[in-house]
C-alpha cells in the first residue's frame, strides 16, 4: 500500500505543481527580502515567480508591449506609474482585499495621491532619494581638500577630473538623472523647456569623458560595493547596500552617502497591478502581506530603504532606522521634490539628451 500510495503521489505531483496558484512578479534588483518571499509562499501556498529589472525604461518597455505577463510591478511614482495611471495599465484596487491598507501613513500616500486620484491604483512600497554614493577613503586620498557634501563633487568638471582615477558612474536612467541635474543648475526639475534640458545635457556631457560607466542600478550596487569605482550618482538604498556589502568584506571600502545642497530628489515605488494580471487575486494577497509592519520592516531591514508603514519604523534594523541616509532628517525631506511626469516633447527631448549623453557626443 505504502508503494501505491508513493507511486500515486509521484503520478500526481506535476499535476498539483501546475494547478497552485502563481503569482508574476516584476521588480527592482535587490529590492526584496527573500524571506519575504519564502514566507508568503509557505503562508498562502502560492509560488512566486519573481523577474527582476534595474531601469524604469526597461519596464516601461516590457508593459509597453502589452500581455507582460506580471501580476505584480513596482514603478516609480513619477513619471512611470503615472503614465500607467493615466494610460488605463493599471487595475483599480480592491480595498476590501486590503485590510492592511489602514497601515499606510496618510501624509506619504497624499504625496502620490496627485498622480492617482484617491490612491486607486498603488501602494507606496519603499522610497528613497537620488544622490552620490562616495567611497570615502579614495576620494579623501585624490582630493582631500575637497568638499564632500553635495552634488558638486561629481557634477563640477574641475572636480570629476580630478577624481577620474579612482572610477566615476552615473546611473542609466534618464527619468532619475536628469530632475538632480536640473534642480542643480537652479533650474525647475519637470522643465520641458529646449533651453533647460540643453543646459541639462552640457552639464552631463562635460563630466562624460571622465566617467568609466553609466550602468545599471544594480550593476552600480556592485561596482561601488567592490571598490571600482568611487563617486556615483545613483539611489539611496543602493548606496547604503553597497557600504553594508563593502564592510561585510573586510577589505577597507568606506562609503558615504550626500545628496544635493538645494534639496534631494524623492522618489517613491509603488506597489501596481497591470490591467491585464492573470492572476490580481494573488496580486492583492502579496500587497496586503508586505503591508504587515513585521513583514515590511524586513524587508526595509534587508534593502535599506524606509517604507510607508509608520509601526514598521522600530521592528527595523537599529543600523538602518538610525542610518541618516535611509531615513533623512526632517529639515532635508521639507527641501526634497518629486519630480513630476513630463510630457511627450518633454520626454522626447530628455531621450535624445540621454542618447548623446550616453554615446558621449
Amino acid at each position: 500500500m505504502r508503494r501505491l500510495a508513493l507511486f500515486a503521489a509521484l503520478l500526481l505531483a506535476p499535476l498539483m505543481a501546475r494547478a497552485q496558484p502563481v503569482l508574476n512578479i516584476y521588480n527592482w534588483t535587490d529590492y526584496i527580502d527573500p524571506y519575504v518571499v519564502q514566507r508568503f509562499q509557505q503562508e498562502t501556498g502560492i509560488r512566486i515567480r519573481y523577474d527582476v529589472y534595474d531601469s524604469l525604461e526597461t519596464l516601461e518597455g516590457k508593459l509597453s508591449a502589452g500581455r507582460s505577463g506580471y501580476d505584480l510591478i513596482v514603478p516609480t511614482s513619477e513619471p512611470t506609474f503615472a503614465r500607467l495611471v493615466r494610460a488605463g495599465a493599471l487595475l483599480p484596487l480592491d480595498r476590501t482585499k486590503l485590510p492592511n491598507w489602514r497601515n499606510l501613513d496618510p501624509a506619504l500616500m497624499e504625496r502620490v495621491a496627485k498622480v492617482d486620484p484617491g490612491n486607486a491604483h498603488g501602494a507606496i512600497y519603499l522610497w528613497g532619494t537620488v544622490g552620490l554614493g562616495i567611497r570615502l577613503d579614495k576620494v579623501r586620498a585624490l582630493a582631500p581638500d575637497l568638499a564632500l557634501d553635495g552634488l558638486d563633487v561629481l557634477l563640477k568638471p574641475e572636480n570629476a577630473r580630478r577624481l577620474a582615477g579612482c572610477g566615476l558612474a552615473v546611473m542609466d536612467s534618464a527619468a532619475d538623472v536628469v530632475p538632480s541635474i536640473l534642480r542643480w543648475l537652479g533650474r525647475d526639475p519637470d522643465s520641458g523647456d529646449a533651453g533647460d534640458l540643453r543646459a541639462a545635457e552640457a552639464a552631463l556631457l562635460a563630466i562624460r569623458p571622465q566617467l568609466r560607466a553609466i550602468p545599471g542600478s544594480g550593476a552600480l550596487l556592485n561596482m561601488l560595493a567592490t571598490g571600482e569605482i568611487c563617486v556615483a550618482l545613483t539611489y539611496s538604498g543602493d548606496v547604503i547596500q553597497a557600504a553594508a556589502r563593502a564592510r561585510e568584506a573586510g577589505r577597507g571600502v568606506e562609503i558615504g552617502y550626500v545628496v544635493s545642497k538645494t534639496g534631494p530628489h524623492q522618489f517613491f515605488d509603488m506597489l501596481a497591478i497591470p490591467a491585464d494580471a492573470p492572476n490580481p487575486a494573488a496580486a492583492h494577497a502579496f500587497i496586503d502581506f508586505l503591508l504587515r509592519p513585521e513583514i515590511i520592516a524586513a524587508v526595509s531591514s534587508h534593502v535599506r530603504y524606509p517604507n510607508a508603514v509608520p509601526a514598521s519604523r522600530f521592528l527595523i534594523a537599529e543600523p538602518v532606522r538610525e542610518d541618516p541616509a535611509a531615513f533623512p532628517p526632517e529639515a532635508l525631506l521639507a527641501q526634497a521634490f518629486v519630480p513630476g511626469t513630463p510630457g511627450p516633447a518633454a520626454e522626447r527631448l530628455r531621450s535624445r539628451l540621454w542618447s548623446r549623453f550616453r554615446a558621449g557626443r
